[in-house]
């Protein structure tokens, strides 16, 4: 993989991390066209992620610094305890899907781009679905008066089902973002809310699974000479830059406009992907 290939597949990373579109799915199909697909770019695809996680964090710096000051400074029960909580709860599924299926999840990358394809037109269905229920549920709220059945802020129930459907998208082109915002949506979750949470909710099991990552090549597991450091570099500083950006784009498309588009978007490229496999 040249330098150049690494900027490339970074800025995709960084667009499409944040962005409701599967950034794993926009990965292979970014490697499949540069010809850099391999099973030995899955350390730089875990590189991409810990960039785009650090800009997570540089973003939503002022929520992180209150959640741990809130968390460890005081014994007293509140709500950065709670909102915490509700993240470690919401990582259970991802954790289980970790340690269990594993093998299972990494055979399904750089197998080809028709499951990408398919996942992708997945994630279109559940983005139209969830702005098309959250739609009919505020015009119905509107004619009824039905104060019991507004937006709401996350709740136990609510962060365990969106925790499933980040378990769920560990799929190449099943989008993690798009996935669980949509599910947040479709729970009733406030959208100012959902997309700090989702964003939130994914630092722990990429940064572990970057620990683990880390630790295969501390032991020589992973061959990092064979992908090479300037890539390594490159994709890590485009990526964060560019993520850094999407990430501040992304909370506030959710909380003003429609993820309609973005359907639209990963319906186009799903069908793309089918054909281009098929090719």
């Amino acid at each position: 993989m040249s330098w150049w290939q690494a900027l490339i597949l970074g800025i995709v990373q960084g667009l499409t991390e944040f962005l409701p579109v599967s950034s794993s799915g926009h990965l292979e199909i970014g490697q499949a066209l540069l010809g850099t697909a391999s099973e030995e770019n899955l350390f730089f695809t875990v590189v991409l992620h810990i960039a785009t996680v650090l800009s997570t964090i540089v973003v939503l710096w002022g929520e992180v610094k209150t959640l741990f000051s809130g968390t460890f400074t005081t014994p007293a029960w509140n709500k950065e305890k709670q909102y915490v909580s509700l993240i470690l709860l919401s990582c259970i599924p991802v954790f289980i899907v970790g340690v269990f299926f594993k093998e299972q999840v990494e055979s399904f990358f750089g197998s080809g781009l028709l499951i990408v394809g398919v996942c992708l037109l997945v994630t279109a269905f559940l983005l139209w679905l969830s702005e098309y229920l959250s739609a009919r549920s505020l015009r119905a709220q509107a004619a009824a008066s039905q104060s019991d059945k507004r937006p709401h802020d996350v709740r136990w129930q609510d962060a365990l089902i969106i925790g499933c459907a980040q378990a769920v998208a560990v799929l190449p082109g099943l989008s993690r973002s798009g996935s669980t915002i949509a599910t947040g949506l479709l729970c009733g979750v406030k959208k100012e809310q959902v997309a700090q949470f989702s964003f939130l909710m994914v630092l722990i099991p990429v940064l572990g699974d970057a620990f683990l990552e880390i630790l295969k090549v501390l032991t020589g597991s992973v061959e990092v000479p064979s992908i090479g450091w300037l890539p390594l570099v490159v994709g890590f500083l485009s990526a964060f830059v560019v993520g850094c950006l999407a990430c501040k784009f992304m909370l506030a498309v959710v909380r003003r406009q429609k993820l309609t588009y973005f359907a639209v978007y990963c319906l186009a490229v799903g069908l793309f992907a089918i054909v281009w496999s098929m090719m």
